[in-house]
């Protein structure tokens, strides 16, 4: 098996796949400049664990924290999203297409 480096955008994918992790990045859009105590709250979930996946955010350039005094603030970085998602567009075509022809399936279908 080939060992490819890992490139920014299989670091976004990486991090993008973890449901505590987009909903942490949601939570970010709704309310940019949460504390990590902030974020952590409702998914009840204990600091090194939260740390965890922020690291994870961080390393793949979705979040920036800031420490002001004692509190790290946390906020959203949507380059790394907009290169993941002109990756996609690129593939659109195909379920686009894909798309397309169940519509027109099901239309015929119903017209019968």
């Amino acid at each position: 098996m080939v060992k490819f480096q890992d490139s920014d955008i299989d670091r976004t994918f990486a991090a993008l796949a973890d449901p505590t992790r987009r909903y942490i990045l949601l939570r970010l859009e709704e309310k940019p400049g949460l504390s990590v105590s902030e974020l952590a709250r409702p998914l009840s979930l204990k600091l090194p664990g939260m740390m965890k996946h922020l690291d994870v955010l961080s390393d793949a350039g979705l979040i920036t924290r800031v420490k002001s005094g004692r509190t790290v603030l946390v906020n959203l970085s949507v380059g790394p999203m907009q290169e993941a998602m002109e990756w996609l567009k690129r593939y659109e075509r195909f379920w686009t297409s894909s798309l397309d022809r169940l519509v027109a399936l099901v239309e015929k279908d119903s017209a019968q």
